[in-house]
């Protein structure tokens, strides 16, 4: 698959091409991205900035009294700084403060010790698995650890034991030839017209009209695509030669998976919703906030280590995979599904938390998060919403109560972390992911066991066990001021290396914007990240 790694949500050079009010917008961004790049010349401790360092703006919000928020990349004498990136908060034009996760000024000597060659070495015999590319990215500076290396970024696409279907950042110290990080830009969901859908029933789509009869194609959103991977595994070859979806009579499936069109249905409605979540609540026109749909694949087989499998559904850094489930699962197109996996795009195009560590349980948990509240958003009687991850695509739960993830108590899954430790980092992206989930859910709902999990069942939860500090009055905020405090957080403070403590500091700051620091919100997400003991 050719996959970019790095997705600008701010394109300034398309200023030229737009008219009207959209250019004059336009040309405003690219004046307050110009005066941000000079605050960061003039600012160089607070950005932890070496002379030799330059920044460019990826994005910029503006705030409704004129406070901006420049998210910008850094480079060293014209490598890109990994963990370096940058959000610089100003006030028509005067500077604030900065979010960053740098510590230190120094910069390493720019002389290899190792070729690119040996990089990809490397990260091939590191990937362990069938590649179907492999290419070096030139050197970087690596600043996601103690101190900055000079490392060379390799990318591997294929198929790994270790990463499954992978489209990899590998990142090799340039002086020993050691791997020092690496991420999968595939991030998935599980760890292991109308729309006559499987899992919602009969929905309404919006399709495209055609010569001859109807496509998949949502006009009215940026036109997101559904095609046809035919169960084939999603090789880029396999991808490029899928099929768009198209009909005669503008029905789409029966409501059962003997017609493939079915779970298309079911895609292109959880789409169309977390679209509409995104740019209703939180004014976001798309993932990538360019107004541009992008492509879901439906019937995929996904590559997961030991084979490739219909158990599991992905973003795989510029487009939506499905896979079919099997006899446990069925599809796996739920709507909280779709608005997990749209929201690792939104992620990408935003604060773009690395996909390892503490950041890549940041970003699990906020597709969980997202997708919970398009859920809610959606409140579809035939998918009540909860914060259950997934249960609806069990083809055996008569209680409702077996989900992949549980928000409120995220060990309930076996391997989850309820709460924070130093150990945290060290666990698979989707269990670090408990931390930040149970935080959400405190924050939202306070600590109240939702139906089906209280005394006389078999999780027996309390307001007690929902807390990791005792404090059964933590957080409680609802979830309306919860999620735009999460979503301003996101965008606006958290940077790639983002950990749990300063993802505190960043929805704390965030609820000060929008509420004020004596707010009860303010306090209900401090209290609620002390519960699942981030102080």
């Amino acid at each position: 698959m050719s996959l970019k790694p790095y997705v600008l949500s701010l394109s300034i050079a398309a200023a030229l091409t737009l008219a009207g009010g959209a250019q004059a917008a336009r040309f405003d961004q690219m004046a307050i991205a110009g005066a941000a790049k000079g605050l960061a010349r003039q600012q160089s401790a607070a950005l932890q900035a070496d002379s030799d360092d330059a920044f460019e703006a990826t994005d910029v919000i503006v705030d409704a009294d004129g406070t901006e928020h420049v998210r910008m990349q850094r480079s060293y004498r014209g490598l890109p700084v990994i963990g370096g990136d940058v959000v610089v908060h100003s006030n028509n034009g005067r500077f604030r403060e900065a979010s960053l996760t740098l510590h230190g000024r120094g910069r390493p000597s720019l002389s290899p010790r190792t070729s690119a060659n040996e990089a990809q070495l490397v990260a091939g015999k590191d990937f362990n698995g069938t590649i179907e590319s492999i290419e070096s990215r030139g050197l970087v500076i690596y600043a996601r650890g103690d101190k900055p290396v000079l490392a060379y970024e390799v990318n591997v696409q294929g198929a790994s034991d270790t990463f499954g279907t992978a489209n990899m950042r590998y990142f090799v110290d340039a002086a020993n030839g050691k791997v020092l990080d690496r991420w999968n830009l595939f991030q998935t969901a599980a760890a292991n017209g109308t729309g006559k859908s499987l899992l919602v029933g009969n929905v309404g789509i919006v399709t495209n009209s055609v010569s001859g009869g109807y496509q998949l194609v949502d006009p009215s959103r940026g036109n997101g695509s559904v095609y046809d991977a035919k169960g084939k595994n999603d090789t880029s070859a396999n991808l490029r030669n899928a099929t768009l979806f198209t009909d005669t009579d503008n029905v789409w499936g029966n409501n059962a998976e003997s017609d493939r069109a079915t779970v298309a249905g079911d895609i292109a409605y959880g789409v169309s919703k977390t679209w509409d979540y995104y740019k209703n609540v939180h004014g976001r026109n798309g993932i990538f906030n360019d107004g541009q749909g992008v492509k879901s694949y439906a019937h995929v087989k996904i590559y997961v280590g030991t084979g490739y499998t219909s158990n599991n559904a992905a973003w795989n850094g510029s487009a939506m995979e499905y896979g079919d489930g099997g006899t446990t699962w069925f599809p796996l197109v739920a709507v909280d599904v779709a608005g997990h996996e749209m929201s690792h795009g939104v992620t990408q195009a935003t604060a773009g938390l690395a996909y390892s560590g503490e950041s890549g349980g940041l970003n699990e948990a906020n597709s969980d998060i997202f997708g919970t509240m398009v859920e809610y958003y959606a409140n579809n009687s035939t998918d009540a919403p909860d914060y259950l991850i997934g249960e609806k695509i069990y083809r055996s739960n008569p209680g409702g109560t077996t989900a992949l993830r549980y928000m409120f108590k995220p060990s309930l899954d076996g391997a989850s972390a309820d709460c924070w430790s130093s150990s945290v980092g060290s666990l698979n992206v989707h269990y670090s992911s408990g931390v930040g989930n149970h935080f959400f859910y405190l924050l939202a709902e306070g600590a109240v066991v939702p139906a089906g999990f209280g005394a006389g069942t078999s999780a027996n939860l309390t307001a007690a066990k929902l807390v990791c500090n005792g404090n059964t009055a933590a957080g409680g905020i609802g979830r309306d001021a919860a999620q735009k405090i999460w979503y301003r957080a996101l965008t606006v403070y958290m940077t790639s290396n983002t950990n749990y403590a300063a993802a505190r500091t960043a929805t704390l700051k965030a609820a000060a914007d929008l509420y004020g620091t004596t707010s009860t919100q303010y306090a209900g997400v401090a209290s609620a990240w002390s519960a699942v003991s981030v102080n």
